[in-house]
């Protein structure tokens, strides 16, 4: 029979997207198709994505195949001119039921709308100026039932030019949702059987400077806590370090139900390629912003966004962000060899060698991979509490993965005595309640 597939690339904000999407359209009646949420932060995100779309083609060469996401926003002459896509949707397009009703309920395949009527041929085209775009609506999703953590977007955009970037072009300036739709929505994903929440945006630390009253990140979560006292546990996605607000910081050090995990939008070690990526901290910040994280949760864990081989970037540069790892104490990295991305003033520095890239990502990760070896070592003979996502598996309040010998129900939240790892696992057994 059938069905809708949606394939996602990219991050955690095009996951819950994609949630959206697929309820939108299975709404729309739309069926027999193939969606792609593209990823644009990297030349290789692309290709893959292309690789993709003529994949499925191949395997089910009957489907309407569709194509949005932030790749299709920036650039979407380019998969509208592949054979193998019938639609091109922008990333606020893709977000509305009559997006995909209006397209295809009377329109059979193989047959194709043309935006050129001068070639006569090609793929509809639904992309609109993103940077026109000034609020963004709370998706309330209900689809999350039996499902144990839930991400939520609850900002969009991004007012910054980091010189790497081509992310605000693609996703628009940065917007909020009002924290009372927060609300509703975090209600009626624990009624679909949540236990966790996960708060993200483009640049969350942003959240609130377009709303009335102009209340920050920290202000949300106290609210948030506050209004759902049966909300378990609650996370946050990448925040840029200069921009945590004060009320933000207090609730890391006071609030239990706020998992003592962060990631910081981090990018380098070096002050002068801080500086040419036009990033707003320091390397002395970014320290400072981890020792106090520390200082003021004890065992909470930290990780980082980290660019390797950034134009310009010497060897003795790229050592201080390799230093920068050990110094923070960073367990969890992801590691981005530099793509250049058309458009961007990094695009036009000097390029470092493609093999120079590859071989400095290998090394951060591998110092990253033994940072987080000794950080799962260093917690055995502890007690975690552990949410069971699948089969007995999930993750600890510091991010921890856990695999308890006993299985469990998903959804619940259980106390383990953890004994062992196993690869990028701890191993536990479930305490009595």
């Amino acid at each position: 029979m059938p069905d809708l597939a949606i394939l996602t690339f990219g991050c955690r904000l095009n996951a819950y997207e994609s949630e959206i999407m697929r309820r939108e359209a299975l709404n729309a009646g739309l069926a027999d198709a193939v969606i792609v949420n593209t990823c644009a932060v990297t030349a290789e995100a692309e290709r893959q994505a292309r690789q993709a779309i003529r994949r499925a083609r191949r395997e089910r060469p009957d489907a309407r195949i569709i194509v949005t996401g932030c790749a299709a926003q920036i650039a979407p002459e380019r998969y509208a001119a592949m054979p193998e896509v019938d639609l091109v949707l922008g990333n606020e397009e893709k977000l509305r039921g009559e997006s995909y009703a209006a397209a295809f309920q009377s329109l059979p395949r193989p047959h194709r709308l043309s935006l050129r009527s001068e070639e006569g041929r090609g793929a509809a085209v639904a992309v609109g100026d993103i940077m026109a775009v000034r609020e963004t609506a709370a998706h309330l999703l209900d689809g999350f039932a039996g499902r144990a953590r839930a991400v939520l977007q609850v900002q969009q955009g991004c007012d910054h030019r980091c010189t790497f970037c081509i992310i605000p072009y693609g996703r628009g300036n940065s917007r909020s949702v009002p924290i009372g739709a927060v609300v509703e929505a975090v209600r009626t994903s624990l009624a679909g059987g949540c236990r966790e929440i996960v708060l993200s945006g483009v640049d969350l630390t942003a959240f609130g400077a377009d709303l009335p009253g102009r209340p920050g990140l920290g202000q949300l979560v106290r609210r948030l806590l506050a209004l759902v006292p049966e909300l378990p546990r609650l996370r946050l996605s990448s925040l840029d370090p200069i921009e945590i607000d004060d009320e933000l910081w207090r609730l890391i050090a006071e609030e239990e139900r706020l998992m003592p995990h962060l990631h910081l939008s981090i990018q380098a070690g070096d002050d002068l390629v801080l500086k040419r990526m036009k990033r707003r901290h320091s390397r002395a910040d970014a320290l400072a912003a981890c020792e106090r994280a520390r200082r003021l949760r004890p065992g909470l864990a930290l990780g980082a966004d980290l660019i390797a081989g950034f134009p310009t970037e010497t060897e003795a540069m790229f050592e201080k962000t390799l230093a920068f790892v050990t110094e923070a104490k960073l367990s969890h990295l992801h590691v981005f060899p530099y793509s250049p991305r058309p458009g961007t003033p990094a695009a036009r520095m000097p390029q470092v060698p493609r093999p120079i890239i590859r071989e400095r990502a290998a090394r951060l990760r591998a110092v990253g991979k033994k940072q987080h070896e000794e950080w799962l070592e260093a917690q055995i003979g502890t007690t975690a509490r552990v949410l069971l996502e699948r089969e007995g598996c999930g993750h600890s309040e510091n991010y921890a993965k856990v695999r308890l010998a006993s299985g469990g129900e998903d959804g619940a939240i259980v106390s383990a005595r953890l004994t062992g790892r196993s690869g990028d696992a701890l191993l536990g057994e479930a305490l009595a309640p």
